[in-house]
């Protein structure tokens, strides 16, 4: 047994949680219900843990302080989520009093989870109970009483996991929201299971498999509404600071403009986690503290959405760059900066050759449940050789993260707010590079943005409520606006309806964008109803190559 670690086994034991959680991500996005359903706590615990495995595989610590701050200064910059930012502050707390510790013994580490516990909940602005918040406090005080029994590490560790699952089995009944669900609450799975990892390090064993610690295996999504969302956008940020602000009174500014707050400090920054309707001004108030360095905002109710219909959402903490690979590849050095470059987000093929057809540098992959994050807006940005950079997100989740990219860079960032693909088209048309004046090219996009009207056809992949109608699985779903416009068994009998919102329209152009799971010829065959219902309209049906959508249509 165990009874004292070294930093070598401290290292080793973060590297089994890493595994562990890594492991079962997937399961533990699957029970994620709380503050929303948008199923990635697994997959941001894992990230946030897996930046200490990779800076400590890079090292050979000598003392339990040393791998321990090396994991929490890592786990600080990479958290990720409202669940990744309550782990990494844990492991914070926890590298706090291993300080000056070249080993430690059982009682040592019971006072390192207590500390862990108290950074969380000193952070966390309204603690909810039922979270891993009530998980990890509750393991840490059965580690303190095992302490008493037994100054024994691999002894206190055992007595933390046993009582944190216990909880974890309770927190169904803690929360609301989980019980309506059936299930036990995600971020307490995913600390037991990195718990669980760390004593199998002590004990030599094989990597854990997950156990089935969950009521069910998924959350029934489509029991949560939109509302039990009480803020629109989960705002994740890191200020660079100089010295170490008093930041009480930034705290108290955020509780009046959102919740689910949390704030992590390091020695030369901090970091936001933060739910609310306005997080342009969590931004700009937090810039009198130091220096923006870095942002992300999602928004919670689309999620939602996505999750009750049954499609997958992407984070911009997962979203995969499988575009944006090549970064060795900087803008040509030799040729001189022109003045306009312009940047487009879309998903499909064919979408992505409309906009480089029609002048777009560069196309960024992204969309409806895959939202890249400011960073990798940014990249893009820094790739195109022009001093004023036109941004077309093109979807309004992806909004904000391209304004971010305004203060990160000496460019000069305007971001077209494009809520749809058929907007950020309409809005290219309209360019004249002829007039040489960015604020005239950025009026004339505006409005042109602002005359065309999109439609869509997607699918139900599970039964859900969407906009106080019942949908089944398998119906076929029509938008106009981004409002339920109509449900069906057909989706000819939703163009069809489509078409007759255009005619009321009396729409003169009408793009069909056909999506990935559509045949060229039955796209013309199901655009055929526009034809017969605008006789004199010019109709133009495309391959847009999309995911999600069947079709995407503009009318103007």
């Amino acid at each position: 047994m165990h009874d004292t670690i070294t930093g070598a086994v401290f290292k080793q034991m973060l590297l089994y949680g890493a595994a562990s959680v890594s492991a079962a991500k997937q399961s533990i996005n699957d029970l994620n219900v709380f503050p929303v359903p948008d199923g990635d706590t697994g997959t941001n615990m894992s990230l946030t843990i897996q930046t200490a495995a990779a800076e400590l595989s890079k090292k050979e610590p000598r003392t339990v302080d040393e791998a321990a701050q090396a994991a929490a200064n890592a786990m600080l910059r990479g958290a990720r989520g409202n669940s990744g930012v309550i782990l990494s502050l844990l492991f914070r707390g926890v590298s706090r009093s291993f300080k000056g510790l070249e080993l430690a013994d059982g009682c040592m580490f019971a006072a390192a989870l207590q500390e862990g516990v108290a950074a969380a909940y000193n952070a966390v602005m309204k603690p909810a109970e039922g979270t891993i918040l009530t998980v990890s406090r509750l393991a840490s005080d059965a580690a303190m009483h095992a302490a008493e029994e037994n100054n024994s590490v691999e002894y206190v560790l055992d007595a933390a996991l046993r009582q944190g699952e216990e909880t974890l089995r309770e927190t169904v009944n803690m929360n609301p929201v989980l019980k309506r669900v059936g299930v036990v609450d995600a971020g307490g799975k995913g600390f037991c299971v990195i718990l669980g990892g760390m004593l199998s390090a002590l004990r030599g064993e094989p990597m854990p498999e997950l156990g089935d610690a969950a009521a069910k295996d998924k959350a029934d999504f489509a029991q949560v509404g939109d509302e039990d969302i009480t803020f629109t956008f989960d705002t994740v940020f890191i200020v660079r600071t100089k010295g170490n602000p008093d930041l009480r009174p930034y705290r108290e500014y955020l509780n009046s403009i959102g919740d689910s707050i949390v704030i992590s400090e390091g020695d030369d920054m901090f970091k936001v986690h933060v739910h609310t309707d306005i997080p342009g001004d969590a931004l700009n108030a937090a810039q009198q503290y130091g220096i923006l360095e870095v942002a992300k905002v999602e928004n919670m109710r689309i999620q939602q959405e996505d999750m009750a219909a049954g499609r997958k959402t992407i984070s911009a903490d997962e979203l995969e760059d499988d575009d944006m690979e090549d970064d060795a590849v900087p803008p040509a050095g030799d040729e001189a900066r022109k003045p306009f470059g312009f940047l487009a987000v879309c998903a499909g093929d064919g979408l992505a050759a409309v906009f480089r057809d029609m002048g777009a540098d560069g196309v960024i992959s992204g969309g409806q449940t895959m939202n890249p994050s400011t960073e990798s807006i940014l990249r893009e940005i820094e790739r195109v050789n022009a001093d004023t950079i036109f941004v077309l997100p093109n979807n309004k989740n992806i909004v904000m993260a391209a304004q971010q990219c305004a203060d990160l860079t000496d460019k000069t960032v305007v971001v077209i707010p494009t809520a749809t693909v058929p907007q950020g088209i309409s809005a290219m048309m309209a360019v004249d590079l002829e007039c040489g004046d960015a604020q005239t090219i950025e009026q004339s996009m505006l409005e042109a943005a602002q005359n065309v009207r999109t439609a869509q056809i997607t699918y139900a992949a599970r039964d859900s409520e969407f906009d106080g109608a019942v949908i089944h699985e398998g119906d076929y779903l029509a938008l106009l606006e981004g409002k339920l416009y109509g449900v069906d068994k057909s989706i000819s009998a939703l163009l069809e309806k489509l078409a007759d919102a255009a005619k009321a329209q009396n729409a003169g152009f009408v793009n069909v964008f056909y999506g990935e799971d559509v045949t060229a010829e039955a796209a013309e065959r199901d655009a055929a109803c526009f034809s017969e219902k605008l006789p004199m309209a010019e109709i133009s049906v495309l391959s847009g190559g999309q995911p999600v959508y069947y079709y995407i249509i503009s009318m103007e």
